[in-house]
């Protein structure tokens, strides 16, 4: 019955429209045929239908409605449900990979810290006895006085034989000195102990900061000879090389004056070498001829150059009395040549001719 009512309704509403167009067709109780008769006649059964109808629907229906509301109800709450579940699994994963990420950094601030004890503990206690440049020291090392060649660094030249005094040489001597006699004085050593001149590559501490660090990050020095990567300081030494480099420190002012091969340039115009022409028909004095800075092949007389017996060193001995290289200006003498016997700061000392040109020496051209 109910499904009656509502068709009736509908045909009721349908009617409205069409007695409003055709009132002469839809309007048969009357004889006036007018729309407002056929609209007001039509409106009020549609309303009627309507009202049967609702009266008419069975209560299972009605139910039904509100059973369907309720299961709506129900799984827009068990969707609640399951993404509150969901949320909470995600924060316990989230909270899971936090933890996992502190014991990873907590490991590995262990390891960090168990490789710098494990440095601390191989460095050993030295006494310094001489302060030679920016970047060389003398220290009493198991009883005997050695010199010290700091590892992966590099400072201008003042000292070198041969050579003029480079920017900022004789401040680097100067830090440096100042720095080794400011506290402990520790080596800790890393692949080679020492180098072709038998000098000992080492790590610098003083009271335990580097002052191969301190040298770069003040704009001392810069990073050099790595021959045998990797090394354990070598990260540590390139970013203090960046600090000082960034800020034009030092070194890093000039440019041009840092290159690869080392630093170009001179301070002042100190005589670098100068050669002694002597009368042979005469008995004068010899006379030392003071020029700009200029690389000589030779060693200069006294007045250009004067050595220092401490700085001598020897190596390749075995092949002493041979042939005797300087291995400051790379240039290798015979015996009987006019500076064999002069030649006497760091020499390597080589069996042959053929010995020292292979290791890229050349012949003195007196």
């Amino acid at each position: 019955m109910d499904n009656l009512f509502l068709l009736l309704c509908l045909i009721s509403f349908v009617c409205i429209f069409l007695g409003l167009l055709m009132p002469k067709r839809f309007v048969f109780w009357s004889n006036k045929k007018t729309r407002k008769s056929a609209g007001l006649v039509y409106v009020v059964l549609t309303i009627v239908f309507f009202i049967l109808f609702g009266m008419t629907v069975p209560p299972s229906q009605q139910a039904s409605t509100s059973d369907v509301k309720t299961n709506e109800t129900t799984k827009v709450k068990k969707v609640e449900t399951v993404n509150k579940k969901d949320t909470e699994k995600v924060e316990k994963i989230n909270n899971t990979s936090t933890q996992n990420d502190k014991a990873s950094s907590k490991v590995a601030t262990s390891q960090s810290t168990n490789t710098i004890e494990d440095s601390k503990k191989n460095r050993i206690p030295v006494t310094l006895t001489k302060t030679v440049d920016g970047d060389t020291i003398k220290v009493i090392y198991k009883g005997k006085e050695e010199t010290v060649r700091y590892l992966l660094i590099d400072t201008p030249e003042s000292k070198k034989p041969n050579t003029c005094v480079q920017p900022y040489a004789e401040k680097a001597s100067d830090r440096n000195k100042q720095l080794v006699n400011s506290g402990n004085l520790t080596l800790e050593f890393e692949k080679s102990e020492r180098d072709k001149y038998d000098r000992l590559l080492a790590y610098v501490f003083v009271n335990g900061i580097s002052v191969q660090e301190t040298l770069l990050k003040e704009g001392y020095a810069r990073v050099a000879y790595i021959y045998e990567p990797p090394y354990k300081y070598l990260s540590k030494y390139e970013k203090a090389e960046d600090i000082a480099q960034q800020k034009h420190t030092n070194i890093w002012s000039q440019s041009g004056l840092v290159t690869e091969k080392g630093f170009v340039g001179c301070a002042t115009k100190t005589v670098a070498d100068s050669s002694t022409k002597s009368n042979s028909n005469t008995n004068k004095n010899s006379v030392a001829t003071t020029t700009t800075p200029k690389p000589s092949n030779n060693t200069g007389n006294s007045n250009a150059f004067k050595n220092d017996p401490s700085d001598d060193q020897e190596s390749n001995t075995s092949c002493k009395g041979k042939i005797k290289g300087n291995a400051n200006s790379k240039i290798y003498h015979v015996p009987g040549g006019a500076y064999y016997d002069k030649t006497q700061d760091n020499i390597v000392w080589f069996c042959s001719a053929a010995d020292a040109e292979a290791a890229g020496y050349r012949a003195s051209k007196r």
